[in-house]
């Protein structure tokens, strides 16, 4: 609580703040071990790290070797990593998920990395608690089917703070804190997020698997899977344009390096 209130995030309701929330906060953090990203004594202060898209453009880029060789791999929502080792590696340190797009199946499970939650609704907070507290999960509340059971650890999981989302999305992306009634509100896409999360942590941000192809509509959105562009560029939920656009500034500044 003294975190949020030091970043004003009590004034400010969910996604960007956890005001109207603070309940859920305090139950869903009471089941976890640890808030920190590294260990105290870990004495790195320099990272190298990379953030890893589940963009297309990954396929056939034998990238795998080069993305492993990073201090800190920073992944999101379900892109899998078995399988397709070659194009995007082995390792994990940090995967960004919300209760819709974390794994299930323990096939993916990874006791090396640590799963962080982006809260984007209260229900996000009450699904944690009631899925580490063994209770019966109500999925009613929910876009899609949220995981039913949790394949990680306790320790491994952590709450990303909201004010890493609210920078995105008003820092970066210059999201209006209001839209207009008859409009679906835009937030920031997980991947953008796990940018800003890198900022905030790494020394050197490289990126891969960032760049979409808009001018065909049934190119490949994802490395896996067989989704097309066209799912994308229809999402009422995003502003891919814009964030492609801040991306490209970011490279064109020389701010991060983009591996595709």
């Amino acid at each position: 609580m003294k975190v949020a209130l030091s970043n004003g995030n009590d004034k400010i309701e969910l996604p960007y703040g956890i005001k109207r929330a603070e309940s859920y906060f305090h139950l869903a953090l009471s089941r976890l071990h640890n808030c920190g990203l590294f260990s105290e004594d870990d004495g790195v202060f320099c990272r190298r790290c990379v953030v890893v898209g589940n963009g297309g453009v990954l396929r056939n880029k034998t990238l795998g070797e080069k993305i492993d060789s990073y201090d800190v791999v920073i992944r999101m929502n379900n892109g899998p990593v078995i399988g397709y080792e070659e194009d995007v590696g082995r390792r994990t340190t940090f995967r960004l998920f919300y209760p819709e797009s974390i794994f299930s199946d323990p096939i993916n499970y990874d006791p090396n990395t640590t799963v962080i939650l982006l809260v984007f609704k209260p229900h996000d907070l009450k699904w944690l608690w009631n899925i580490l507290s063994g209770h019966k999960i109500n999925t009613n509340s929910f876009w899609k089917k949220p995981a039913l059971k949790m394949i990680y650890k306790a320790n491994q999981i952590r709450v990303l703070d909201p004010v890493i989302i609210r920078k995105t999305a008003h820092e970066w992306l210059q999201f209006p804190t209001k839209f207009p009634r008859k409009e679906k509100p835009k937030h920031p896409t997980t991947g953008l997020i796990a940018i800003t999360m890198a900022f905030h942590i790494c020394s050197e941000v490289h990126l891969a698997g960032f760049k979409y192809n808009f001018t065909d509509r049934n190119s490949s959105l994802h490395y896996y899977g067989n989704e097309t562009m066209s799912e994308m560029i229809e999402n009422g939920y995003h502003n891919i344009i814009a964030e492609q656009t801040f991306l490209k500034s970011l490279i064109d500044k020389n701010f991060v390096i983009s591996l595709t």
